[in-house]
């Protein structure tokens, strides 16, 4: 049995850059904590947009340009680079909130096994609820879990309004 952790864009502009938020900077600690006891292998996603952000469909609805690829706001916090640092782990560049070439990385690494999926990170509402989803309709007998307290979303009830959504997809959350 394969155990994989999915960290979903921990990255600087997500923590405390250009949508960074308390919330988020909170669970920094826990994150941290969740990596470094986490016996299996480690997925990182990486929100991913190019300087023509601004002339994306997201950018046009999120007018705030966040991730561009090579920039400082791109990079993973610094506390999450600095604990995978001695850890090998797979990274997923996404251009947009789920990472549709993440179950066929899933399985790539699964080799063949059963395994189990847990997601932590960023942002609860948006990122990692898709990139649950997209898992979910994969792997449908998997078993997944999502860390309520190593995620946070943009607002707290929005965070709370999708671990109900992943709950309801038989999605286990803990730590809520």
């Amino acid at each position: 049995m394969k155990n994989f952790l999915i960290v979903v864009d921990m990255q600087k502009d997500f923590v405390d850059g250009a949508l960074g938020s308390a919330e988020a900077q909170a669970i920094v600690p826990a994150v941290v904590e969740k990596i470094r006891s986490f016996a299996g292998e480690i997925i990182v996603t990486y929100d991913t947009h190019e300087e023509d952000y601004m002339d994306t469909r997201e950018g046009r609805f999120l007018p705030v340009p966040h991730c561009i690829r090579d920039t400082e706001g791109w990079q993973l916090n610094a506390a999450v680079a600095e604990d995978l640092a001695d850890r090998a782990y797979t990274v997923v560049e996404k251009p947009t909130f789920g990472a549709v070439t993440l179950p066929e990385v899933v399985e790539q690494l699964a080799g063949g096994e059963e395994f189990t999926v847990e997601l932590i990170g960023l942002c609860t509402d948006i990122c990692v609820v898709s990139n649950a989803m997209l898992l979910k309709a994969a792997f449908p007998e998997a078993d997944m879990t999502v860390d309520a307290a190593c995620c946070a979303g943009v607002s707290p009830a929005s965070h709370q309004a999708a671990l109900t959504t992943m709950a309801c997809c038989q999605i286990t959350v803990i730590n809520n």
